[in-house]
């Protein structure tokens, strides 16, 4: 019986792999028109750094964290998300000496024991950005904007909506959790169990929670844009002016909270509805607290993630696979020794050639060119040789055209960069 891949994780095949390599050059493309810099911090990390940073009463550090213990006794966890592991990275190494403001971004693979389902898995992939050093609500505008255009410009921007809201700060939101807390002992009973253990430990969670009776319950419940302090209140206004001017669309949205812990003032999330239940295809928001928690200085931040499957379910159809620039058909031990020189010149110029390793019929070599997807076939044979020329095949157009062997690779170079100019 052949070994299938772990449930939850998947083999990224080659088409989709080329949509990926789309979705992280459009991200550099982006992210350097900003100024952010790249930084890749390991997959496993100590498990404190989690726990402490998102929060021991998340259902990610409670249900869903890949945890085991080394041949040392530690306990070491493969990361969830990128946030706590960059902020870790930052403090360990002083990097906030360095700059007045850090613009960080990484790519790579998060893991969450979920139930998997359609843009779900148990490995999954992210892009994220984070800004540590600003306060000011123009960074929070950016980081928006980052994932707006980040989205649109790969899936488009039909039926996304973008989601915000103010989780407030250490002033406005004791008094909020105090009502709260009083408006769920009050229903208690008709909220599900984790809707209740979550009451106790960290009430503003339960406005995460996907059970249907329980958010038609929390309709009446107070929420937090009812108490933000004037600071709160002037910072959010000011990141929807912005919002605006950058030509963000966006609603507000009391009851949106995120997952993490770490969370204050600013969240917000990309939704839609061509995704279906797990709607959310980007997500972020501001976490002044996280970098003193985590055991640095007094350090503000706010980030945001873009989750890559969710990104490939909107982009579906939208990647056509590459094709290669040439490929030579050479037929004969004769023509294909010839080939070897021509196949590293044009590499080397920058030209994509694929070329058969068996020496097959030209019949067997033009389906090969085929599937290759070449712009171009060059076919060289005995024939070809004594008449000193090869025989250039436009794969599109069908067009054949005889070129002198003296002149072929730089005639092929000034060809093939003419016919990727006009494509």
């Amino acid at each position: 019986m052949a070994i299938k891949a772990v449930r939850g994780f998947k083999d990224i095949l080659p088409e989709e792999a080329l949509a990926r390599v789309r979705i992280e050059d459009t991200a550099r493309e982006i992210f350097d028109l900003c100024g952010l810099k790249e930084i890749r911090t390991p997959i496993l990390e100590k498990t404190e750094v989690f726990k402490r940073g998102i929060g021991e009463h998340t259902d990610i550090v409670e249900k869903e964290m890949y945890t085991f213990l080394d041949r040392n006794g530690d306990s070491l966890t493969l990361r969830p998300e990128a946030t706590a592991g960059i902020v870790r990275a930052v403090i360990q190494h002083k990097l906030y000496g360095k700059s007045p403001l850090l613009k960080l971004f990484t790519m790579g693979p998060m893991f969450r024991h979920e139930r998997p389902q359609k843009g779900r898995l148990r490995q999954f992939h992210q892009v994220n950005v984070e800004y540590l050093g600003s306060r000011e609500p123009a960074s929070d505008a950016e980081i928006v904007w980052l994932a707006w255009e980040m989205v649109t410009r790969l899936a488009g921007s039909e039926d996304l909506l973008v989601e915000i809201n103010s989780l407030g700060c250490e002033k406005c939101r004791p008094l909020h959790r105090a009502d709260l807390k009083v408006y769920l002992e009050n229903n208690k009973g008709d909220l599900c169990e984790d809707c209740q253990r979550r009451m106790k430990l960290n009430p503003l969670r339960i406005f995460d929670c996907k059970n249907e009776e329980c958010r038609r319950n929390l309709l009446l419940a107070p929420v937090m844009k009812h108490y933000l302090c004037p600071d709160c209140s002037e910072h959010l206004g000011a990141v929807l002016d912005i919002l605006e001017a950058y030509g963000v669309p966006f609603v507000q949205n009391p009851y949106l909270v995120r997952g993490l812990d770490y969370y204050v003032r600013t969240t917000f999330e990309i939704t839609s509805k061509r995704l279906g239940a797990q709607s959310t295809v980007a997500a972020g928001g501001r976490y002044d607290g996280l970098v003193g928690l985590m055991g640095g200085p007094d350090i503000p931040g706010v980030g945001m993630a873009v989750g890559v499957e969710r990104l490939l379910l909107l982009m579906e159809g939208s990647v056509a696979p590459k094709g290669i620039d040439l490929f030579i058909a050479a037929l004969g031990q004769d023509a294909r020794d010839e080939s070897y020189f021509w196949i590293g010149y044009l590499r080397r110029k920058g030209v994509g050639v694929e070329f058969s390793f068996e020496d097959k019929s030209l019949k067997a070599q033009m389906k090969q060119a085929d599937k290759a997807g070449a712009r171009y076939c060059l076919i060289v044979g005995e024939q070809e040789l004594d008449k000193e020329v090869a025989i250039l095949r436009d794969m599109e157009t069908k067009q054949q055209e005889e070129i002198e062997l003296d002149d072929l690779p730089e005639a092929l170079v000034e060809r093939i960069r003419n016919k990727k100019a006009g494509d």
